[in-house]
């Protein structure tokens, strides 16, 4: 197998900020502060939120967010299979149960349809993600669990610069989670966020993110006594820093280049793969747009080799590419959550789907390389590629 040449994807990071993370070493306030407050502020102007709240990582805004919703050890959170396993994780981290939903085998989300199936009488929240950055229909969810008094926590992950309905994805929900780790497309390195539009929901992820301290550390302003440190509850450690902070406040500015850079590769690939017979590529949903979290592209029966195939195909011609989702009801620490019935949208998508490189250091030359592969995979030209095709084709 040749080495990777074509990576899957890469963070865009320059020396903005190399300076901005500069001038926090240089302040001599590295942990969080004033960089954090002011990059809370302004990622809450950009997604239209009333209040965020910067944390260690998605996960942990995850687990805060349930905590502030108040979901209680014994009850059921539903979440999608076709999800990071975080996600499930987070609900036991609360001792809760999580159940799996199935999602649009079209889209990569879940549906109100799809939630509703999996409603038990002791849900008590529902965790809705944007699949590859495609926005989730909220709105169809909210319609199904608003009657019933179930909140909806949409965790966008990476989902930042992808809009629903005219605004940003996370504007319609009462709590949204944020990943900003180091493959996402607005990165501190790791870190997250927890946006939502109640005020005690917030003050009380503030406290819970810092120990259960009432009086938050911060630097002391000169000749003054800081206050005394108070506890009214049990919290953990999920601060981010200064340095991180800085490192996010740059990426705010380079987002809307970031997305117009990868959704202009999203539409080469489009261009490009147009009329190829079994490959079936993501497209914007009806509701919304993507930031292009992943281009993933679904292999139909009708395509020459299987996704497995095609993946071996690409890794031999020094292509980097992963698979375009995993369905966490197969992993060892859920498979007894498994419905009877299965979850065949999701399976769909973990067995036939390929995420491509949308890498903002991907040329065209390299881009035509891959699109010539995925058109012809078994081309005379690739015959060191050691394609794999399917049995009995």
């Amino acid at each position: 197998m040749a080495e990777s040449e074509i990576g899957v994807d890469a963070p865009w990071l320059g020396q903005a900020e190399l300076n901005a993370v500069a001038e926090v070493i240089a302040s001599g306030w590295v942990g969080q502060g004033p960089r954090v407050a002011r990059f809370e502020q302004d990622f809450a102007a950009l997604v239209d939120a009333n209040y965020a709240v910067a944390t260690a990582n998605g996960t942990d805004a995850l687990h805060l967010a349930l905590l502030v919703a108040g979901v209680r050890p014994g009850e059921d959170v539903v979440v999608p299979s076709l999800a990071f396993i975080a996600i499930a994780n987070a609900v036991r981290s609360v001792g809760a149960t999580p159940v799996f939903a199935d999602v649009d085998p079209l889209t990569g989300t879940a549906t109100g349809a799809t939630v509703e199936r999996a409603l038990t009488p002791t849900t008590t929240a529902v965790i809705v993600t944007d699949h590859g950055g495609s926005p989730v229909d909220l709105q169809s969810i909210r319609d199904v669990t608003d009657p019933l008094g179930i909140v909806v926590i949409e965790d966008t992950a990476g989902g930042v610069g992808s809009t629903c309905r005219g605004r940003p994805v996370g504007a319609a929900a009462e709590i949204a989670t944020w990943s900003f780790d180091g493959r996402a497309i607005l990165t501190t390195g790791d870190g997250g966020m927890l946006t939502t539009t109640h005020a005690a929901w917030a003050a009380r992820a503030r406290r819970l993110r810092e120990h259960g301290m009432i009086t938050p550390s911060a630097d002391p302003r000169p000749g003054s006594v800081p206050p005394a440190e108070e506890y009214r509850e049990v919290g953990g450690d999920s601060r981010l820093t200064d340095l991180q902070a800085a490192v996010g406040i740059v990426q705010l500015g380079r987002l809307p280049e970031i997305v117009r850079r990868r959704r202009q590769i999203a539409d080469r690939y489009r261009d490009g793969l147009r009329g190829v017979r079994g490959l079936r590529l993501a497209v914007d949903p009806a509701w919304g747009t993507g930031n292009v979290g992943s281009f993933w592209v679904e292999v139909e029966d009708a395509y020459p080799v299987d996704r497995d195939g095609l993946l071996a195909t690409l890794a031999a011609a020094g292509i980097a590419v992963r698979r375009g989702g995993s369905a966490i009801h197969r992993h060892a620490p859920y498979r007894a959550l498994t419905p009877p019935d299965g979850l065949p949208g999701s399976e769909r998508f973990a067995d036939r789907t390929l995420a491509l490189p949308v890498s903002r250091t991907l040329t065209a030359a390299q881009q035509d390389q891959i699109v010539a592969i995925l058109r012809d995979p078994g081309a005379p030209a690739l015959a060191n590629a050691q394609t794999v095709t399917r049995s009995g084709r």
